[in-house]
């Protein structure tokens, strides 16, 4: 006689006993590790949004950091600490970190080479945010870029040039070049070079000139205003007008001297003559 094939119900219900009593062997066994993995990713997670809340308060309440920076360097601080964590619950459950970590590291290389373009300029914005070179509302000039700072971010800066038009500028041309800003300091000096004829009195010149800047009230006592021989040239003497004033009356400052110093000069009858060159005046015809 033949033995009775079993039904394949009893097969299914004893491979489903197999598999329970694995499990609860596998578990068994790594209870330990799956508690400590337990632990650690409770302490983790609790320790990653504590630190991570300090630095954002630490950075964001500090003035002298931007606040653009601050919340970059928070958002940076706090993803480093959840990576921790994650790699340190792996580690206990006793996957090899070391690939996962050389992994990322060449993924991170990778992303880096594909946007160094990008990656320069943010480094160059955040270096613009720390040092501070120009606040906005600030006139700056860096090469070719030459206008008041309306806005800086961690790509670009946005400038609106004197002649209205509105430039955004990748922050790595700005950080690369040197930049000079019209707006930090407090006061500025303005120099004013004024030609006189050789038949006429320097002594009196000299005098007109310092008149002048006495009788603006927008110029300096200190440093005091200062009148020099500049050069000599062929058919004029050249003198400078030095002058310090706040940086916001620098412009119209400029203006209002140097038309002052030709009505002066004309109404005490000093010459201006026209730089010559063979007996001719440079801007006379042929």
């Amino acid at each position: 006689m033949k033995t009775p094939t079993p039904p394949p119900k009893l097969a299914v219900i004893n491979d489903h006993i197999d598999v329970a009593r694995e499990a609860w062997l596998w578990l068994k066994i790594n209870l330990a590790y799956l508690t400590g993995a337990v632990a650690v990713l409770v302490i983790g997670v609790i320790l990653a949004r504590v630190l991570s809340k300090w630095a954002d308060r630490a950075l964001t309440g500090n003035t002298r950091i931007d606040p653009t920076v601050a919340r970059f360097l928070s958002n940076i601080i706090k993803y480093a600490l959840w990576v921790v964590v994650a790699i340190t619950v792996l580690t206990q459950f006793g996957v090899q970190t070391t690939s996962i970590i050389a992994a990322l590291g060449g993924l991170a290389l990778a992303v880096g080479l594909a946007l160094q373009g990008t990656l320069s300029n943010v480094a160059a914005g955040v270096m613009i945010l720390l040092q501070r070179p120009f606040r906005v509302g600030e006139a700056i000039a860096a090469g070719s870029v030459n206008g008041v700072v309306q806005g800086i971010g961690l790509f670009t800066t946005e400038v609106l040039q004197h002649d209205g038009l509105y430039v955004m500028v990748p922050n790595n041309e700005l950080w690369n070049k040197p930049i000079v800003n019209f707006s930090r300091m407090p006061t500025r000096r303005f120099e004013l070079l004024i030609g006189i004829g050789y038949e006429d009195s320097i002594a009196e010149a000299k005098a007109e000139l310092l008149a002048l800047a006495a009788g603006d009230a927008r110029v300096l006592a200190e440093p005091a205003p200062a009148v020099f021989v500049s050069a000599l040239a062929d058919s004029v003497v050249t003198l400078g007008l030095r002058v310090w004033c706040q940086t916001g009356d620098y412009q119209g400052l400029q203006w209002a001297l140097t038309e002052a110093a030709k009505q002066r000069f004309d109404a005490a009858g000093i010459s201006m003559p026209t730089p010559q060159r063979d007996g001719r005046p440079l801007h006379a015809k042929s």
